[in-house]
């Protein structure tokens, strides 16, 4: 099993970056190879940055160093003054406590990061992962449902998880109770996921 989530602090408001698009996946798969991991964290965890914008802003940067060096300059234009990006220190402490845990830091275009994702347009940049992380490579199905689910559904949902997972498949859920539940308890033996929505160290429900 792997439990992963991205943790993502950043604003749904971002800042207006220009014409830079999901066209530069190549060249953000190499950044992901050479770039300090604590500088894409900072971005991702920088006020007013999220996902779309982070990767705007890598396209048009080249690097998440290059993009944090550049987020005062393009805040003052769009009107916002004194701006300073997540401070190194924050991103320290996650990284500790990230690997205290037991995860890993997953970089967007990097080693590990689960392909499915990649063409989204709002992909998290970092992804924390506890477990066996080779299962987000392979052939994925979501199965979600009700927390109250009646025993019917539960037995469905059992049934339903297990021949997923004998076919093949790697059963993702939310690691919720009802549904989601038995659906990873089903998986188990071949392969589950839960995507965790407060954090990979913050077991919720």
């Amino acid at each position: 099993m792997v439990t992963m989530a991205s943790r993502a602090i950043g604003g749904a408001t971002g800042f207006p970056l220009g014409a830079a698009t999901r066209a530069a996946t190549g060249a953000a798969t190499c950044a992901a190879q050479r770039d300090d991991p604590l500088d894409w964290l900072r971005l991702i965890r920088s006020r007013r940055v999220g996902a779309v914008t982070f990767h705007r802003l890598l396209a048009e940067q080249g690097s998440a160093r290059a993009a944090l060096a550049a987020l005062p300059e393009i805040a003052r234009v769009a009107g916002v003054d004194g701006y300073e990006p997540c401070p190194p220190g924050v991103a320290q402490a996650e990284m500790r406590a990230g690997r205290a845990s037991g995860a890993v830091l997953l970089l967007w275009g990097g080693p590990g990061y689960p392909a499915d994702l990649m063409g989204l347009a709002d992909a998290p940049p970092v992804l924390w992962a506890r477990g066996d992380t080779a299962l987000l490579q392979r052939p994925m199905v979501a199965m979600v449902g009700a927390r109250n689910a009646s025993s019917l559904g539960l037995r469905m949902a059992r049934r339903l998880a297990e021949g997923l997972g004998q076919a093949g498949q790697v059963v993702v859920s939310g690691l919720a109770l009802g549904i989601d539940a038995a659906a990873h308890e089903a998986a188990l033996e071949t392969g589950t996921v839960a995507v965790m929505a407060g954090g990979v160290d913050v077991i919720y429900p």
